[in-house]
This record gives C-alpha cells, structure tokens and sequence, in this order.
C-alpha cells in the first residue's frame, strides 16, 4: 500500500497560497506564516477538523485555531468537556494540553479572504489523507468536520462519495472506515455573531460525541 505524504512545514505546491504566505511574512515577519501543523494528543479518539488557518490566529501563532475569534467557543468548549487543560489557547508556548482529541485544517496554509479554491483543496488533501491514516491506524474512532469544506474534505480523503454523506450541523454519518463523521457549523465570528451557531448547539454537538466515545468530564 502506497502511503500519502506526511504533512510538512515547507510545503509550497499551492502557488497562490505560497504567494499569498510570502507578502504576509514580509508585512508581518513576525508572524508563523507557513503551513500550519495539526496539535492534539497523538492518541487521540476525535480528529477535529477546520478550514484553514486565519490570518491573525493560526497563521500567526502556529497552531489551529489559537489566538483568534473562531478558536474562543472551540477551546471554551474542549475544556468544558474534558478534552482541553484550559478554556483558552493563546500562544504556542500557554502550555495548552489536549486529552483524546486532535486538531487539524483542511486546508493547512492561509488563503486569501479565507477562501480556498477547489484545487487548492484537493491538493492539500493528501497531507489530510496521511493524518486520517495515522489515526485510524493509532484507533482513532470519529471525525468532527466543522463546515462544508471539512466535511467534504474528510469525504474526500477516505474516497467516500459526498452525495452520500450530506452535511448537516448536528449530522452523525458511519463511514466505512469504521469512522464516525460528525457535523458542525464552524465555530466563525460571522457563524456565531449571527447566531447560526450558538454555545448550546455547539456543545450538543460536543455532549453526543463524547456519549457515543464514552469520554467523561
């Protein structure tokens, strides 16, 4: 069997992503600025799944959804739960742990106007392969794809059809693989300011998962 390539941080295949990276490092030098790797606990049971970086959080800091709007209701309710040391994820080094879960992007570099194009999707998705066929081998047991593009991207990358499996927030769907693909509205500053996504639904999402994995507070 032919392994997908392991994610690194030096991926350029994107030219418009790689571009786009290299004028927000040069106004920012600061910044991370490259590809942005998965974080969690590398026996993890629940592999969340996001968009892609943004610009002021994860693309700057390094690690998905830290230091902007949309990681606050992630991480308020990874800790609710049990599955986060802290209610809070600000910075690489905030000492910030994670217990049964993991958290990538589907798409690993910065887009512009946070809109990736299908292409650039598809191409980053052999990176999201690799981390699903590590986590499936390691025992991983569910996928939660916060959005359309994560859904479709995890559908994607296991080769099941996306016809099949329509998205939905609160969705649970069997795959396969022997995977759970749950379904989330992304947890975005426009998604919550305009109440498409409240806490309570968020955390419903959260309560269901950690019932079906038998994950206790």
């Amino acid at each position: 069997m032919t392994l997908s390539p392991p994610f690194h941080q030096d991926c350029r295949d994107c030219p418009r992503l790689a571009q786009h990276l290299d004028a927000v490092r040069s106004a920012h030098p600061d910044y991370h600025a490259r590809p942005v790797p998965p974080f969690g606990d590398a026996a993890a049971r629940l592999l969340i799944i996001g968009l892609a970086p943004g610009l002021h959080g994860a693309n700057r800091t390094g690690r998905p959804f830290t230091g902007d709007y949309a990681g606050i209701l992630l991480y308020q309710t990874l800790h609710k739960f049990g599955l986060a040391s802290h209610s809070e994820s600000v910075a690489v080094d905030d000492g910030l742990t994670l217990s049964h879960c993991r958290i990538t992007n589907a798409v690993k570099c910065l887009p512009p106007a946070n809109k990736p194009e299908p292409g650039e999707v598809k191409r980053c998705n052999a990176y999201l392969k690799a981390e699903l066929e590590a986590f499936i081998a390691g025992g991983g047991q569910a996928c939660l794809a916060l959005g359309t593009v994560a859904h479709r991207a995890v559908l994607m990358a296991l080769g099941q059809p996306a016809k099949a499996f329509p998205f939905a927030h609160g969705a649970r769907h069997a795959l396969a693989s022997g995977l759970t693909l749950y379904d989330s509205y992304h947890c975005s500053r426009y998604n919550t300011q305009t109440r498409r996504l409240t806490e309570p639904m968020f955390e419903q999402v959260f309560a269901q998962i950690c019932q079906d994995l038998v994950i206790q507070k």
